[in-house]
């Protein structure tokens, strides 16, 4: 059996074996066409490896024959069979000849790293019309054997992850309808690479800087040309959003530009990977010249005679030296049909490795946009388009996806009637993400030109787990107009899956209990019958803005005050803060107060108000948190005495966090209007600082001294500051991020400075739900508390008794 073939060795007969990416490629590199070496692990390969895995698990043994008729309904029963699965080939050594057979055929290459493409065939004629696109990954790994190894069966594990078992079982797919070939190449720096897609009238190219990765994952919005195929002339060209580029090894080689010497850390799943930030010299510059854009363009006709008139190709323009001449290289090629396949079709259907914004799926009848995954969930619904030049609605129809430029916290009230979100802008924690997490609706945020492409009415199908986006194609403006912007679309496919189910995680007899205390974020008081039996320890973050949207009626606090509601306003204040400190009582809650951002709430109703003193609807940070209490206190007064009130009836397990808070002067203000109200009166109460502003890392002694007597650390705001980037720009988000060095290193400076000063430190922002990796560290320096959203919970109970366990045993080995 051939563990491995080169393309040279590849024939017609053994297509169903290598795929479709090495069969193409294979044709045109005999035909002379500058194609990157490869080589191809065959589909064979792996079943043979799966027979010889000797496993004593029947699960495994029956590998490859089982059918494995598993309860997908059931996601416990599903993820666990999943990561046993993956586990087992993970863990199984590799046969000496395959990896050696690979690491041969890769040492002429004298390439920095390799990247395993997997190349997906389902044979099945029931199944041809399936679009898979996106269910397996490429791989990249440095050309070392063990790494190798490791990368071709990372490969192989992603058939038996949860969402392939679910996709095969949803779909009827049997495992004998499955090959799995594996396209093997090197990786080197590229000036510039991108994906070109030719049809019988318009050949479009995309480019990025660096390697093709940053298309890939969504991280771009790459610069976009259009070409007619009838005379080879630009139609037009789009510049893109390019702020980030990828590159393997030293600094890629960019010859006229000005290359940002700013090394970030390499990606936490490939040490080869580099990614570095482009000059704004680079991003203003289009990536192909008009010399090496015509080169694709005469290279795209010339393969119409070995491909056809439909084709799509990844390439790559790469510079061995500065005196060297680019050189043009081609990664992948494929065909598609301009017509959808016949349903008796007996034709092997392939899945499409690549995704781009604003791309048209060869293999299903409908549109593909990519973005960042930010909530989870799937839904299919129609869309409601909120252009960039018009105001916000007040309403929107029911069960309607809102597609918008970006979403600021006051559009909660609208969010209650939306089935997902999507949005031009935005990152993991900009209040989008956050919002529809906490809603549980599936969101996909950082989608370029979202509102342009997108009409209103026209059916989409939003996976917030993968950031993608289908659209199915329009209900037409005319019906729309006819049943009224208040029509109410029915919500084809409810978001899925349902975010708050209770676990008993705790108390569950093989579940080792947790000594760092678990708590929630919360703000909606229609979840708490959902979330209050959830494990926790109480609600850590309760956000007060949102929180109090839902019966300000549009209208700023500071309008009720005038209009002489204060007393209203008071009786509303205390009931809702009493929903959620009576329901988890006598779990602590810990209440944030309130901290208006001016240009995210720029629905509330200010007029006949100054709004003047530093609060413009235009700046970027205004008076927000704890300043705006100092220049104008009758709103916190408010609060407080609605805090007071909640007391009064009997709760002692509220408490306050001042958000925010940029000074030790700020601080003792705030403190002596608490004492005032009285909060201070009930021994348990605390009174806490959210750690956001970066001079928390100098002031906190002074702090403490003050009377702080916990800390909560917030680190979606503590992370733009101290990077300096807008949590908003979702293309930086793959590295400016809470796992930045600075950021880690404040963390833990932070939870030091809580330990000696004797008081608890928390942490309430994103970063261990969306970089669970970090709990390790969070739990190693002594947090005493995680806060994080409800449909979060179980991964991060079971990720902090994984860190307390490592941390028991390598204190045992110690004692040794």
């Amino acid at each position: 059996m051939n563990t491995l073939y080169l393309l040279e060795q590849i024939s017609a007969a053994e297509r169903l074996q290598i795929g479709e990416k090495a069969f193409h490629l294979g044709r045109i590199a005999t035909n002379g066409y500058p194609v990157v070496p490869s080589c191809v692990v065959p589909a064979q390969t792996l079943w043979k490896f799966l027979t010889q895995l000797n496993s004593s698990d029947p699960l495994i043994a029956d590998l490859p024959e089982s059918s494995l008729r598993i309860n997908v309904d059931d996601s416990h029963q599903l993820q666990k069979v999943a990561q046993r699965l993956q586990q087992e080939i993970l863990a199984a050594p590799l046969p000496e000849e395959y990896w050696r057979s690979l690491l041969e055929a890769t040492q002429s290459w004298q390439a920095s790293a390799l990247i395993f493409r997997p190349s997906l065939i389902l044979k099945a004629a029931a199944i041809q019309n399936l679009n898979f696109s996106g269910l397996l990954e490429a791989q990249i790994c440095c050309p070392e054997p063990e790494a190798i190894a490791l990368a071709l069966k990372q490969t192989w594990s992603q058939l038996f992850r949860a969402r392939s078992l679910l996709y095969w079982q949803r779909h009827g797919i049997e495992w004998r309808d499955i090959h799995l070939a594996v396209l093997v190449q090197p990786l080197q720096n590229a000036i510039a690479s991108g994906i070109l897609t030719c049809s019988p009238s318009e050949i479009e190219i995309s480019a990025t800087w660096g390697l093709g990765i940053a298309i890939a994952r969504g991280e771009v919005s790459p610069d976009l040309y259009f070409v007619s195929t009838a005379t080879n002339q630009v139609r037009s060209r789009q510049l893109g959003n390019k702020i980030l580029a990828y590159g393997v090894g030293n600094i890629p080689f960019i010859p006229d530009l000005t290359v940002c010497t700013t090394s970030l850390l390499p990606s936490s799943v490939t040490p080869c990977l580099q990614t570095y930030l482009l000059s704004e010299a680079q991003q203003q510059q289009y990536v192909l010249s008009d010399e090496s854009l015509q080169q694709l363009i005469q290279l795209t006709q010339q393969l119409k005679t070995d491909l056809g008139a439909a084709f799509y190709l990844e390439w790559t323009l790469a510079q061995t030296g500065i005196d060297a001449e680019p050189q043009l290289y081609l990664t992948h090629a494929n065909t598609y049909r301009v017509r959808e396949p016949a349903a008796n079709s007996q034709q092997p259907k392939e899945d499409s490795e690549f995704r781009i914004p604003l791309r048209l799926s060869k293999l299903r009848n409908s549109e593909f946009i990519s973005g960042i995954a930010a909530a989870r969930g799937e839904v299919i619904a129609p869309a409601y388009v909120i252009a960039k030049s018009e105001p916000r609605p007040v309403t929107i129809p029911a069960g309607s996806i809102l597609v918008a430029p970006a979403i600021a916290p006051d559009w909660l009230p609208l969010l209650q009637q939306a089935a997902g979100i999507v949005t031009e802008q935005g990152g993991l924690t900009s209040h989008s993400a956050i919002l529809a997490r906490e809603l549980g609706i599936p969101a996909v945020v950082s989608v370029a030109r979202a509102t342009g492409s997108i009409q209103t009415g026209e059916l989409l199908e939003l996976n917030g787990d993968r950031g993608e986006v289908w659209r199915q194609g329009s209900r037409g403006a005319e019906e729309q107009r006819s049943r009224g912007s208040n029509y109410q679309y029915p919500v084809t496919n409810s978001p899925h899956p349902t975010p708050y189910t209770p676990h008993s995680v705790r108390h569950a007899p093989h579940i080792t209990p947790i000594a760092t205390q678990l708590m929630l974020n919360l703000s909606q008081p229609s979840l708490i019958a959902q979330v209050k039996d959830l494990p926790v320890d109480g609600v850590g973050l309760l956000r007060s803005e949102l929180m109090m949207l839902n019966v300000l009626e549009g209208q700023h606090p500071r309008v009720w005050l005038q209009q002489g509601r204060q007393a209203e306003l008071l009786d509303l204040w205390r009931s809702q803060i009493s929903q959620f400190v009576n329901a988890f009582a006598p779990r602590p809650v810990f209440y944030r107060s309130l901290d208006w951002r001016s240009p995210e709430f720029q629905s509330l109703n200010l007029d006949g108000l100054d709004a003047s003193a530093g609060n413009s609807r235009n700046s970027i940070l205004g008076q927000r948190g704890t300043l705006s209490y100092l220049k104008d206190p009758k709103v916190f007064d408010l609060e407080l005495a609605a805090l007071a009130a909640v007391q009064q009836s009997g709760q002692t397990n509220l408490h306050l966090m001042l958000p925010f808070v940029r000074s030790v002067e700020e601080f003792s203000f705030c403190r002596q209007r608490v004492e005032q109200a009285g909060l201070t009166h009930v021994p348990q109460f605390q009174l806490w600082i959210v750690a956001e502003v970066p001079s928390v890392l100098f002031l906190l002694p002074q702090y403490v001294k003050a009377g702080v007597q916990g800390v909560s650390i917030g680190t979606n705001d503590l992370t733009q500051l101290l990077l300096g980037v807008d949590r908003d720009r979702g293309e930086l988000a793959a590295n400016l991020n809470e796992r930045h060095p600075a950021v880690l290193q404040a963390i833990a400076q932070i939870i030091q400075m809580a330990q000696q000063a004797n008081i608890p430190c928390s942490i309430c922002g994103q970063a261990p739900v969306l970089y669970p990796e970090i709990i390790d560290s969070l739990i190693r320096s002594g947090i005493t508390s995680i806060s994080v959203e409800p449909n979060a919970v179980e991964q991060t109970y079971k990720a902090i008794a994984r860190a307390e366990q490592r941390l028991l045993l390598a204190a045992a080995r110690k004692m040794v």
